[in-house]
């Protein structure tokens, strides 16, 4: 049993939690709580950390075959734990690989493209609704918020280790949108200079939704690159929709189309 936080393991733990770029360096991030180590693909476990009070109530310790794991003292389990209220279990987990092919391997595939995105919330709402509504994969630019952050992570529910994302280099955008656009997938982006409502388009063949920065939308060159511009129709004095809701609004109508299709 781990006794102490000064435990060389644990600080190793308490440093992932803060530096994206010891996590980037190492390929590695942190997911918390039963329902995400029990999801867990075992393969991709590196070590999983189990609080004193986690272990003693175990009802199944099945899950702890063929990984490694410690128990961890509750006083000191507490400690590192980045979450108000320790669920007791904490896994390092290896970093999922995904190339730009995978996400375009099926046909017409759907798809998600985000600029810039910065709120972790909007960020694993959005993972949540893409595997909701069967999107092949997420592409997400490189100043977005870091997809292994620990408040995204949570925010995913898991929808992490399903869900086909890829992070681009910086210079990488417009290069991307081309290939889609290439490929024969219709670039929307959500707009409020859209020409049509998004419920008038079809979204039955390959599509990539963008979508934009929380507080500026897109950026001129990645809308004008677009191959269309949808809005969504808005009553009272707003303009726009929270980023994940748009999404959300794009994708289920997709879904829509598809399933009905």
């Amino acid at each position: 049993m781990i006794t102490s936080s000064s435990n060389p393991q644990l600080k190793y733990v308490q440093q992932l939690a803060k530096k994206a770029r010891l996590r980037r360096e190492d390929g590695v991030f942190l997911v918390e709580g039963p329902r995400m180590f029990y999801e867990a693909d075992k393969a991709q476990v590196q070590k999983a950390y189990l609080s004193e009070h986690f272990y003693e109530n175990m009802e199944d310790r099945s899950a702890l075959e063929g990984i490694s794991w410690d128990v961890v003292e509750n006083s000191v389990f507490d400690k590192i734990s980045s979450t108000m209220t320790p669920q007791g279990v904490l896994c390092v987990m290896k970093q999922p690989r995904y190339s730009l092919e995978n996400l375009l391997k099926k046909e017409d595939p759907l798809l998600v493209f985000l600029e810039n995105l910065q709120d972790p919330g909007n960020m694993g709402t959005i993972f949540r609704t893409a595997e909701g509504a069967g999107a092949d994969g997420i592409i997400m630019t490189a100043n977005c918020v870091d997809i292994f952050n620990p408040k995204t992570i949570r925010s995913t529910m898991g929808s992490i280790y399903r869900m086909p994302f890829v992070c681009l280099k910086e210079e990488e955008t417009q290069s991307v949108l081309r290939l889609l656009r290439e490929r024969g997938i219709a670039t929307c982006a959500a707009h409020l200079k859209g020409e049509h409502t998004y419920d008038r388009e079809d979204y039955t063949k390959g599509t990539a939704f963008l979508i934009g920065n929380e507080g500026n939308g897109l950026t001129e060159a990645t809308a004008e690159a677009s191959s269309l511009k949808v809005k969504i129709p808005m009553e009272g004095k707003w303009e726009s929709l929270n980023a994940s809701v748009a999404a959300s609004i794009l994708l289920y109508e997709a879904y829509r189309q598809r399933r009905n299709g």
